[in-house]
């Protein structure tokens, strides 16, 4: 086929500013159409006895050589009887169904149709470990072809790191990512599978925690001569009395504190076990207040009852506590991180109780630990609370006795 054009000639060409649209023809249909807007390499051909035009690209995007290239699979498939132009707009069509099935695109889908139903630290977390540690290396891979060695050479460099626990973190959420890819038809199998065992289990570290009542005895005494702020003292002293997460605590809201009924009732979405559901009144997760907890609230309310949060941060009183200031106050007053944690005030509690002889089941309600059945879960919490609140006023009356004896 005898081609006119030269690379040079294509350069040297000025848009057409004035006048008609100049079209520099190449041979077998192929041409650079001028215009004032730039240059257009276009192919025109007969299909079925039809006129066609196929735009091929824009100039210098696509050179005289790669537009030759193009063309020339272009006429081949019209020899063979297939147009160009349908096939070039199934190749778009499959670029945008491939684009759409990468695994970015499925993981950021999955954590839109989800994430409404985590608290919001938890779904922080996990759209962080998946832009840090996944992304950069599956996200524009089609998920239908991702296999187990790549993830776990993924899961691989976030070990090396040092960080155990969040390699098979990466596992478990790149493996839920996958299954809702199954679920709804873009894969066929969770690749996730074939890693269990593929590195070392992570031995979880448990918080440290008092479980003597002579130790006790002088944590509670500490914490009643506490000379840091009023804020403080008064988040600690409510700490061991309702068994929560530091989290949890430091979060409370006074909309959220009844004390006609002595009650404390969060949100589900500020627990860290619990999902919201349809019946999500029924999962919210109720606090029964011990008389000594009231007091505490009762003592703070002056101070802070005008704000939202029970204990605002000491910067910002539109903010919560920061999750460092109780932790700081426990290294204050000579406790360090080998003999109680912030956390360790849940394991002091259920320890104790436990071997007090109070129902395990209560126990574990008030723990809010989450139940791997959502209506047995929702049940358990309802069922025991009369028990939990009566369980709680003996802790709480157990607490004083350990303080005035201890």
């Amino acid at each position: 086929m005898k081609r006119n054009l030269t690379a040079t000639a294509v350069e040297k060409y000025k848009l057409i500013i004035d006048g008609k649209p100049k079209k520099l023809t190449d041979g077998g249909g192929l041409y650079l159409l001028i215009n004032k807007k730039g240059k257009y390499w276009r192919y025109n051909f007969r299909f079925n006895g039809k006129f066609k035009t196929l735009s091929i690209g824009v100039y210098p995007e696509v050179s005289l050589k790669e537009a030759r290239v193009e063309h020339e699979v272009a006429h081949a498939n019209v020899t063979k009887g297939i147009d160009p132009s349908v096939q070039k707009q199934i190749q778009k069509i499959t670029k945008q169904k491939l684009g759409e099935s990468t695994f970015e695109a499925i993981a950021r889908e999955w954590f839109a149709e989800f994430k409404d139903t985590w608290v919001d630290s938890h779904a922080k977390r996990l759209i962080a470990r998946l832009e840090n540690d996944v992304f950069p290396w599956l996200g524009n891979r089609p998920i239908h072809e991702i296999e187990p060695p790549e993830i776990l050479e993924v899961m691989r460099r976030v070990q090396k790191r040092g960080a155990l626990e969040s390699a098979h973190r990466v596992r478990q959420v790149v493996g839920q990512v996958f299954r809702y890819a199954v679920a709804t038809g873009r894969t066929n199998r969770d690749q996730t599978g074939d890693l269990k065992g593929a590195i070392p289990s992570h031995r979880k570290k448990h918080f440290a925690a008092i479980k003597d009542a002579d130790e006790l005895a002088v944590l509670l005494k500490a914490i009643d001569i506490y000379k840091g702020t009023f804020i403080v003292r008064c988040a600690l002293k409510l700490s061991p009395l309702v068994m929560l997460r530091p989290g949890e605590l430091r979060q409370a809201e006074w909309k959220e504190i009844d004390f006609d009924t002595a009650t404390w009732t969060i949100p589900v979405k500020r627990m860290k076990a619990l999902k919201a559901t349809k019946e999500e009144n029924e999962t919210n997760h109720i606090v029964p207040l011990s008389k000594q907890a009231v007091k505490v609230l009762e003592e703070i309310y002056p101070l802070t009852g005008k704000w939202e949060f029970v204990f605002p941060g000491a910067r910002s009183r539109t903010r919560p506590l920061s999750d460092n200031a109780i932790r700081t106050a426990l290294r204050t007053m000579g406790f360090d991180n080998t003999q109680m944690t912030v956390h360790g005030f849940r394991a002091t509690a259920s320890t104790m109780l436990n071997e007090m002889g109070f129902n395990p089941d209560a126990i574990e309600a008030q723990l809010a630990h989450k139940d791997s059945n959502e209506i047995r879960a929702a049940y358990n919490r309802a069922q025991y609370l009369e028990e939990r609140r009566e369980m709680l006023q003996k802790w709480a009356d157990y607490l004083d006795n350990l303080k005035s004896n201890g």
